[in-house]
C-alpha cells in the first residue's frame, strides 16, 4: 500500500538515486570541511606550516574516517553495493600528489612553486570529476 501511495504522488521509487546526489555530497563536504579549512588558510597566511598541515590533514582524515564507515554501514543495511575505487587517471594523480606532499612536509619550508603544483593537481582532479 505504501508503494502505491509514494508512486501515486509522483515520487521516484526508492531504488533510483537522484541526479543531484553528487552535488549534494559536494555541498555537504564543503560544509563539513570549511571551518577547519579557513583555520588552515589563516595559519598558512601567518606562515605557520606545521599548524597548517596539522589542521588541514587532521580535518580531512577525520571527515573521511567517519564518512566512509557510515556509508558502508548504510550500504550493508540497504543492500546496495558501494564502489570505493579510483579510475586510472585519478590513481595517477594520487601517485603524483603523494611524493609532492612528502617533499613539502620533509623540507619544513615551502615556496609558492610548491603551492602552485598542489593547486594544479587539485584543479586537474576537479576537471576529471566533472569530465
Amino acid at each position: 500500500m505504501s508503494e502505491l501511495f509514494v508512486e501515486g504522488r509522483g515520487h521516484r521509487p526508492a531504488r533510483s538515486l537522484p541526479r543531484s546526489l553528487p552535488l549534494g555530497a559536494f555541498l555537504v563536504a564543503i560544509l563539513v570541511l570549511s571551518p577547519e579549512g579557513m583555520a588552515a588558510v589563516k595559519s598558512a597566511l601567518d606562515n605557520q606550516l606545521q599548524r597548517t598541515m596539522n589542521i588541514a590533514l587532521g580535518s580531512a582524515l577525520s571527515t573521511i574516517g567517519l564518512t566512509i564507515p557510515a556509508i558502508l554501514a548504510i550500504s550493508l543495511f540497504t543492500g546496495k553495493t558501494v564502489e570505493l575505487g579510483l579510475e586510472n587517471a585519478e590513481a595517477c594523480l594520487l601517485l603524483i600528489t603523494l611524493p609532492v606532499s612528502v617533499v613539502n612536509i620533509q623540507s619544513g619550508r615551502t615556496n609558492m612553486l610548491q603551492g602552485v603544483v598542489h593547486l594544479v593537481l587539485f584543479l586537474t582532479y576537479v576537471v576529471l570529476i566533472f569530465d
